[in-house]
């Protein structure tokens, strides 16, 4: 099936807005839960575009999936809005794939960085790597420095459009093509719900997208320098994100609801 059927099968453009019924939006969802597995990545994020009325922001950080959707959006000339969360302690590599990918697209992808303020009095009650000591003060750290910046990023959006895959992990394993996100109250999508890592690197490979170097070290999911390490032979594709904790979950808050608490760490007020 075509992206131009899958349009004549939802008869007209949904035009969805943050304070939009839920319904509706559920609606749409429905919609993409049907059709998605007869289309291919670049008619997915064109659907996306043209049933969706509003702005759509696709968050990025720079990691092979996020890679593939990236090339479909600027390959498209897509009107959605690419952003990343520069949280300050990413990878040098992680910056050469960005720099990479403006060059290859002429393109420019727009960061949004946690507050300073917050930043500071969070390294002032934990210290610099004080988020190894619980999962608590993780969380709190992936709070100031993702969580955050995300609410900023998707202000004012009607979808999301994320890079999960339900094969990375057992938290993620039920992810479908799309939601309607109640926390965030916007449109979810999740247009590489059934690739694998496989189908996805040959999708890498045969575009020529640029790429993360780690990924070749052994770093299958890349996130902030201090918590990611290169996965063991045998390992889940997300064992090296905070390897130190016990827990199986491996998340930082971003696709799951994640503890008012952890945005709590205030910035003085000047």
């Amino acid at each position: 099936m075509r992206a131009e059927q899958f349009r004549s099968g939802v008869n007209r453009s949904v035009h969805a807005t943050r304070t939009m019924d839920g319904e509706i939006f559920a609606t749409v969802a429905a919609r993409f839960v049907e059709r998605f597995p007869a289309l291919d990545l670049f008619e997915r994020l064109a659907a996306i575009r043209a049933q969706i009325s509003g702005r759509l922001v696709f968050t990025t950080s720079f990691g092979l999936e996020d890679q593939a959707i990236a090339h479909a959006i600027f390959a498209q000339a897509l009107a959605i809005d690419v952003a990343t969360l520069d949280t300050g302690r990413l990878f040098p590599e992680t910056y050469d794939v960005w720099a990479e990918t403006e060059r290859r697209y002429g393109v420019r992808v727009r960061a949004f960085a946690p507050d300073h303020r917050t930043v500071e009095t969070l390294i002032a009650r934990q210290g610099v790597d004080g988020f190894r000591s619980s999962i608590e003060a993780r969380l709190d750290c992936c709070a100031v420095r993702k969580v955050a910046p995300l609410a900023r990023a998707l202000d004012g959006a009607a979808a999301w459009i994320t890079g999960l895959r339900a094969d990375q992990s057992a938290d993620r394993a039920q992810v479908l093509p799309a939601l309607f996100d109640e926390e965030r109250r916007l449109l979810k999508v999740n247009p590489l719900f059934d690739w694998t890592r496989e189908c996805t690197r040959e999708f890498v490979r045969v575009h020529d997208v640029p790429c993360n170097a780690l990924h070749e070290r052994g770093f299958l999911s890349i996130g902030c320098a201090p918590c990611t390490r290169a996965v063991m032979p045998g390992e889940p594709e997300r064992a090296g994100r905070w390897w130190w904790e016990q827990s199986q979950k491996k998340e930082c808050g971003l696709h799951v609801a994640h503890d008012a608490r952890a945005t709590s760490a205030n910035p003085p007020q000047q």
